[in-house]
């Protein structure tokens, strides 16, 4: 096999949650790019069938299905027929994520709610999905964080404009990603299961031109991110180029967490 060969996902069934959201469309169109049979699964089924539609036009393999990530019966649910359609994944991106809270004074039902998705759901689909890789003896899971995770909040990035108010929830939940996922990289590993992390940095999304500025600022690449840059280090982490890479935090950043 030729080492471009070991970065292709042909053959190799791929559950990414989210899909049509800022980061989720760019995977869709990188992973049904490098070969993979992808399904898309959330809570706003109609909208992935959208996507899945569009890939399919140009010749990808892609489904969606209905998940929310809140309710474990609907988690073992999607299982249950990804499972009976295509066995065990070869590959899982956790990519969905719950944003109820809106500031530092979100309410206690805000975060609770955010903490039923992204904390227990997040460990449900590990434990599920996980499971069933590590009884076939192969698979890779790939989360996908944020340097919010890694780093406390910058709050002159956003002087004079509306987007200031930081979520603590979204910090919260990023940073126990990232143990989590060295847990899940200790329990499976010995089965041949890797479980990774990428932290993307932030991304241009037509922000206030002066947080652009003094965002890219802080970068080292002078620039934010845009929907293209974070598909090839998942691309990377789910194939066989990485098979000896696993418990890792990738930061796709642009240099922000180095600078």
């Amino acid at each position: 096999m030729s080492t471009l060969n070991n970065f292709s996902l042909e053959g190799k069934v791929v559950l990414l949650t989210g899909g049509a959201g800022l980061f989720g469309r760019g995977l869709v169109r990188v992973l049904a790019g490098a070969g993979a049979t992808l399904i898309l699964a959330s809570r706003d089924v109609e909208k992935l069938r959208v996507v899945a539609e569009e890939e399919r036009a140009a010749g990808a393999s892609v489904q969606a299905e209905f998940l929310d990530q809140g309710d474990e019966a609907s988690i073992n649910g999607l299982h249950q027929r990804v499972q009976s359609e295509h066995g065990a994944l070869h590959g899982l991106v956790n990519n969905a994520v719950l944003r109820p809270m809106k500031g530092a004074q979100g309410t206690v039902a805000q975060w609770e709610d955010s903490m039923r998705v992204n904390a227990t759901g997040l460990m449900l689909m590990h434990r599920v999905f996980g499971a069933a890789m590590a009884e076939a003896g192969r698979g890779s899971v790939v989360n996908i964080g944020s340097i919010q995770g890694m780093i406390g909040p910058s709050y002159e990035l956003y002087e004079g404009t509306a987007i200031g108010d930081m979520p603590p929830d979204y910090f919260f939940h990023k940073g126990g990603m990232l143990n989590l996922t060295r847990f899940y990289a200790a329990l499976y590993g010995p089965r041949d299961v890797r479980v990774n992390c990428v932290s993307p940095g932030g991304f241009f999304n037509h922000q206030p031109e002066s947080f652009v500025k003094r965002y890219s600022e802080h970068t080292m690449l002078n620039r934010m991110a845009d929907d293209s840059d974070l598909g090839g280090a998942v691309v990377f982490l789910l194939s066989d180029a990485s098979r000896y890479v696993t418990g890792v935090n990738l930061p796709v950043d642009g240099g922000y967490t180095a600078k």
